[in-house]
């Protein structure tokens, strides 16, 4: 689709030659045709052992400006190796083109990390990481969108479909003029002009086509249209043209503008270029919001970031039109950024010098709060291929379209293709990491699953080496996140995720604690590890003192649901033995009851029994002269576990 990319026409349109040498093929080339140029110099370079640098560049960019990729590598390659690491920007882009071009994706990365190192721009780096990555997600996802090339399409170039009320026009070289007889030498085609077609809402197929506006045609290109909500207003890509003769600069070259006009009776009246129009620089490929407030276009006009930038101007109600604004780095590269269109807060445009899969890519772009756009992504296959991919157009319910390819299996030069597009999958990452809760270190290997309200799986994962992990799941759940690994006690939290993708939710942390941490083990028996559960005198209440350390019971107990116990409360010698032995029964009664009353079910208590002072684990029986602290450890609880 090259043909438009420069946006410009030359004065002169055919050469002849039986012969060719040097000097007439860089003609050729500097008169943009581009077709003869790349013959010339396919002969000529068989028998040049040394050419030039200049020569190799006019030799492959002919093949380049006509899509054939696989010719245009050659030549590149060759300049490669002339040249190294000293190709300019543009060329280092045109080379890496070639390569995704013909899918040689490997040494196209290869050639891009080379340049981003040899630039050193760290911005630059960012950009195409994360481009990258996204396209990486992008191959693995399965896509929304199911395409179909449309049998309106010709052996010539068929592009640019837009909205016009309930049907589409569409750009076209195809014979149907009476200039049809007059080639464009760039590519030998016809030149373009504007087609109107109806459209079949049951397949979006196009039929019975026709020349749309038949004044606003003329013998040279006229192309890209955008209109109005009300079909009303058409803006619309031309050459510049006076007294019926095109207007050329220094170098032989016509520029396009844009035309505003009003819609009256199948008919253009007041045609008028816009003020921001230049003989000196194009300007093309309108693109009006729905709102009519806002005017996006492509230029090549002095003080851009590349080859042909995107821009927009504001427009008043009374008509007025602001001074255009640059939409800025973030969306235009060196290279090449064309064909926008605006609908639902998105911006979608094509571009050579994103990290794409080749040639032109669709990307699209959010309007956000802050007047601005997003960082661009790739739309993927199949709207995208290793070919030119353009023209972007979605309906206002964001569900059918169409965008146009010169990629491999079409009908000829560019074709038009339908697309269907289904509801996007909403889905959510949360993330977090979990830790061991007495040592504070990261846990690896842990599970973390999710579950709906209906114990459904949403997802399962497992932290790393560092104790982190993300998980995906869908928009606007209650996920129940559980965290759980062997030996260990799980955590549990719930999580609420948005009813759209605003991000990741992050911070859902977990605390897991060792079982062996909880436990102490003595002659094969293990135990709950709690300090002495005090009791007041004489009295088996819970005290404050006694809850704090009963709940390290109930913590075992809900974080190990498998864990049944049994509970043995014990007194010192000291009073009657038989008043001992019911104190002892009367609090681990309590203690049970408590502990119950927390949520632990009842079952899991084996048993609760007081044995007064007929167990004593030191010397200090009846009788026997003891510290306070010596009977102090016979005046104990024992949460025995009996199972786990």
């Amino acid at each position: 689709m090259r043909k438009l990319y420069i946006l410009s026409l030359v004065l002169s349109f055919t050469f002849s030659f039986a012969q060719t040498n040097l000097k007439k093929a860089d003609a050729l080339f500097k008169n943009y045709a581009y077709v003869d140029a790349s013959k010339a110099y396919e002969e000529i370079l068989q028998n040049i052992k040394s050419p030039s640098a200049q020569t190799l560049k006019n030799a492959a960019d002919s093949y380049y400006f006509i899509s054939d990729a696989r010719n245009a590598l050659k030549w590149y390659k060759k300049l490669y190796e002339v040249q190294g690491n000293n190709l300019t920007d543009i060329y280092y882009l045109r080379y890496i083109q070639s390569l995704k071009a013909v899918m040689d994706y490997d040494e196209a990365d290869k050639m891009t990390k080379e340049y981003l190192n040899k630039k050193g721009d760290q911005k630059e780096v960012n950009r195409y990481v994360a481009q990258k990555t996204q396209m990486d997600s992008l191959a693995k996802a399965k896509s929304l969108y199911t395409i179909k090339n449309l049998d309106i399409n010709t052996s010539k170039s068929d592009f640019g479909a837009t909205f016009f009320q309930d049907k589409i026009v569409f750009t076209s070289a195809r014979d149907t003029t009476k200039f049809s007889e007059k080639l464009y030498t760039w590519n030998n085609q016809p030149f373009l002009n504007l087609y109107v077609a109806e459209r079949n809402p049951a397949d979006g197929s196009l039929f019975n086509e026709s020349l749309f506006l038949p004044n606003v045609m003329t013998k040279y290109h006229e192309a890209t249209a955008t209109f109005d909500a009300n079909g009303k207003i058409i803006y619309y890509s031309t050459n510049i043209v006076k007294k019926n003769k095109l207007v050329i600069d220094e170098s032989k070259t016509n520029n396009f503008q844009i035309v505003k006009g009003d819609i009256v009776n199948n008919k253009l009246e007041n045609p008028q270029k816009v003020f921001f129009d230049s003989d000196d620089y194009s300007v093309g490929h309108p693109s009006l919001s729905p709102d009519g407030e806002w005017l996006f276009f492509a230029s090549d006009m002095p003080g851009g970031y590349g080859e042909t930038d995107l821009y927009y101007v504001r427009i008043a109600a009374d008509g007025t039109m602001s001074s255009p604004v640059n939409l800025g780095p973030k969306i235009n590269t060196i290279g090449n950024d064309l064909f926008p269109f605006f609908r639902n807060g998105k911006l979608y445009f094509s571009s050579d010098g994103h990290y794409g899969w080749g040639d032109l890519d669709v990307y699209e772009s959010s309007f956000l709060s802050d007047g601005t756009f997003s960082t661009p992504k790739n739309l993927g296959a199949p709207i995208n291929s290793n070919k030119d991919d353009f023209a972007f157009v979605i309906d206002s319910a964001d569900t059918y379209g169409y965008v146009s390819s010169n990629r491999a299996g079409g009908k000829g030069d560019d074709d038009i293709y339908s697309f269907i597009k289904g509801k996007p999958v909403c889905n959510q990452s949360i993330s977090g990491m979990a830790i061991d809760r007495k040592t504070k270190l990261p846990l690896p290997d842990v599970t973390v699953m999710a579950y709906n309200s209906f114990t459904e799986i949403l997802g399962e994962t497992k932290t790393n080496y560092e104790g982190k992990y993300a998980i995906v799941v869908p928009c606007g759940k209650t996920a129940k996140m559980i965290a759980a690994k062997p030996n260990y006690s799980s955590d549990e939290k719930t999580v609420q995720t948005t009813s759209e993708n605003e991000g990741e939710i992050r911070d859902v942390n977990f605390e897991l604690s060792n079982y062996d941490d909880l436990v102490v083990k003595k002659k094969g028996v293990e135990k709950v590890d709690v300090n002495p559960i005090y009791f007041d005198y004489d009295k088996f209440d819970i005290t404050p003192l006694a809850i704090e350390e009963l709940s390290k019971v109930v913590f075992i107990m809900q974080k190990f649901p498998n864990i049944r116990i049994k509970i043995e409360s014990h007194t010192d010698s000291r009073g009657k033995d038989a008043y001992n032995l019911k104190l002892s029964d009367n609090r681990a009664k309590s203690t049970r009851d408590y502990i119950i009353s927390q949520g632990i079910d009842a079952s899991r208590i084996d048993s609760a029994i007081g044995y007064g002072e007929t167990r004593l684990i030191n010397k200090c029986k009846n009788g026997v002269k003891c510290t306070e602290e010596e009977h102090l450890l016979n005046r104990r609880s024992d949460f025995i576990i009996i199972q786990k």
